[in-house]
């Protein structure tokens, strides 16, 4: 495979139905960069500003994001795809997800599948369900 060499230029790139596996990009600027139907499988994102980045209808299982600041992020529509959409599989079932040492204060959880959900050794001051406080459910279960 020919390798092209970029350094200290200004270029502007179109690859389409392109196989550009094992490439490296270096402290570049990407901004508004635009990728559609690609395969980004095993790619590393490491020391990246990903700011107002917009993902959309795709496969993000075995995603791990680790040391990130998602302030102000929306995260919705998360889950299998629906009937109707083509990778639509019958019967299949959403693997869970697991947050670990997360700032989640001010967060907003609604209209989410939360069955079977469990969280253990968090801090709950101020956390409500439904409107209702859970420190109040949890010493009203304990009397």
């Amino acid at each position: 495979m020919e390798k092209i060499k970029i350094q200290n230029e200004a270029k502007q790139l179109e690859a389409k139905q392109a196989n550009i596996g094992g490439s490296s990009f270096f402290e570049v600027f990407a901004e508004g960069m635009n990728i559609t139907c690609a395969t980004l499988e095993g790619t590393t994102f490491h020391d990246v500003n990903l700011s107002k980045v917009t993902i959309t209808d795709a496969n993000l299982s075995d995603l791990e994001i680790n040391g990130a600041q998602l302030g102000g992020a929306y995260i919705h529509h998360i889950g299998l795809p629906p009937e109707g959409h083509e990778n639509f599989v019958p019967g299949a079932k959403q693997r869970p997800l697991t947050f670990e040492h997360c700032e989640l204060e001010g967060s907003r959880i609604s209209n989410c599948n939360l069955t079977n959900v469990e969280i253990n050794d968090c801090e709950l001051t101020g956390l409500k369900i439904n409107g209702i406080l859970v420190e109040d459910l949890l010493a009203s279960y304990k009397r």
